[in-house]
């Protein structure tokens, strides 16, 4: 299956080559030094001016992918330094979890106006004529625009006939929908990580893969190597990341395979959430006891809620998310269970480590990180047997994976229950949006209302962890959703719901 870019294709290098190591070696810290030359392993370098840089920046992921912190640029740190701590049994994490990789960082010009080759030099001189600042000038017969004096009013490419201004903004940080991305002395790019919500659209963002998050992949294997009961959550969005010949019995042949020993579908945990946040909308939003209700399911869109609009917190669903709601259940089931949520996102590493969900769900890892183990095993997905998967979500449940999903579910939810109770939704989807709605909320516009925050444009199947294109994924899982049996999960989940809320 072809990647998305070349940035993809290094991450799922080293990503592979930590997760051989876990399950392979007997001296980790000397074969972990090994990856970068793995990685790089001619004289000639393929992406930057240097192999030197090209084994450096391998090197941070290394470190990153076995949750360790960066090196830093001033002192010497060997690049296996603190590995002993990393190499257990448990999930390992030193914060934060989104990281720039100084060696990486292109050092992007931000919010900038420049005069591109295409300038002719014409009479009109437009561009000048429109500057407020006189900030632009003919300089070797072309318009020159003197940065000192620009005031990023962007007047000049709007009066260009040609087109020859160009504005440049940093990817990464016209991605963030916080805010969170500054510069450096040096001006690279820098994570503000008290604004940081960790929904990973920067790392997308960046073309020089320059940002990454920490990987729990490692921990794991080392968890599944020891013999213990590790299953896997698997959230909604994985239908068709592998391919559109991986069936689900397919893939449950691969997790097996990888060394899991049983696999749950996340979906049943949307199916209680759901049911749930229907009831609660009913007897508080309908009622008139609360103005609004947000959803939850989205750590980054709970965190944005908790961090930049503090007075509107009590208003964020206290019901389960999907992935703690499942993982819940499972341990009801299989008290001794290590539970690893298998989902396309960054941030739920974050709420996974939360002191009210650590004891519940014991690794994160993303659908790419998943893919390095099975590129690991030496698995070939679509050639494998096609185990028996019994089905036990409905399509509201797995409708979750995409924007306006879970709105959706909710409402369909009333419609069946409380068919005499009318529901007004709003849903937002990226950061930016989020906040927009966030804002009209505050002043009182949506009163009434069941909001839906997505952190990621398109929803889950747009997540940083993801492998396939947004698009393609979203058409997969509205297919899924239409074929599944039943839309709407049955009322006495609710009951369920409340057992799993009350355990400790």
């Amino acid at each position: 299956m072809k990647s998305q870019s070349v940035v993809t294709d290094l991450r799922k290098k080293v990503f592979t080559e930590v997760a051989r190591v876990a399950y392979e070696s007997d001296n980790p810290p000397q074969d972990l030094e090994e990856i970068p030359f793995l990685i790089t392993p001619d004289e000639v370098p393929k992406y930057r001016e240097s192999i030197y840089r090209e084994r450096q920046i391998a090197s941070e992921r290394v470190r990153l992918a076995m949750g360790l912190s960066l090196r830093p640029e001033n002192r010497p740190v060997h690049i296996t330094s603190g590995v002993n701590k990393s190499t257990i049994a448990d999930k390992y994490y030193e914060p934060p979890l989104m990281q720039v990789i100084p060696s990486a960082c292109d050092a992007c010009p931000d919010n900038e106006y420049f005069v591109s080759n295409q300038c002719r030099n014409c009479v009109s001189h437009a561009c000048m004529k429109s500057c407020p600042r006189d900030a632009i000038s003919i300089v070797k017969d072309r318009a020159f625009i003197d940065q000192s004096k620009c005031i990023k009013c962007g007047r000049c490419k709007a009066a260009c006939p040609y087109d020859a201004v160009a504005y440049h903004s940093r990817p990464c940080a016209a991605a963030c929908g916080v805010k969170a991305i500054t510069s450096d002395e040096y001006g690279r790019a820098q994570i503000d990580n008290n604004v940081c919500v960790a929904c990973g659209q920067c790392m997308s963002a960046c073309p020089f893969g320059a940002i990454a998050d920490k990987s729990q992949i490692f921990q794991l294997i080392q968890a599944i190597k020891k013999g213990d009961e590790v299953v896997a959550a698997v959230a909604p969005a994985i239908i068709g990341q592998f391919g559109a010949k991986v069936t689900p019995g397919k893939l449950k042949s691969a997790l097996l395979a990888v060394g899991f020993k049983d696999v749950y579908e996340v979906a049943v945990g949307a199916d209680v959430g759901c049911i749930s946040e229907a009831h609660h909308y009913v007897e508080a939003v309908a009622t008139g006891k609360l103005p609004f209700l947000f959803t939850s399911c989205c750590p980054a869109w709970a965190v944005l809620v908790k961090t930049q609009f503090p007075d509107l917190a009590s208003e964020v669903s206290e019901e389960l998310t999907p992935m703690v709601a499942t993982a819940r259940s499972i341990k009801v089931k299989r008290p001794n269970a290590r539970v690893v949520f298998i989902g396309p996102c960054a941030a739920k590493k974050l709420e996974a480590s939360r002191r009210t969900v650590r004891s519940f769900v014991d690794f994160v890892i993303t659908f790419e990180e998943l893919s390095a183990m099975f590129e690991a095993k030496g698995l070939e997905l679509e050639k494998l047997e096609e185990l028996p998967v019994k089905i036990k979500a409905t399509g509201a449940g797995r409708g979750y994976a995409c924007a306006g999903g879970v709105a959706s579910a909710i409402e369909r939810c009333i419609a069946e229950y409380y068919p005499d109770v009318q529901v007004k939704i709003q849903h937002a989807e990226g950061l930016t949006e989020c906040k927009k709605v966030l804002t009209l909320a505050k002043a009182g516009k949506l009163n009434g209302y069941l909001i839906e925050g997505m952190g990621c444009p398109g929803g889950c199947v747009a997540g940083v962890g993801t492998i396939i294109p947004p698009e393609r994924a979203k058409i997969i899982v509205e297919q899924i959703v239409k074929q599944s049996e039943t839309c709407v999960p049955p009322k006495e989940m609710q009951d369920l719901a409340e057992k799993l809320s009350e355990m400790k």
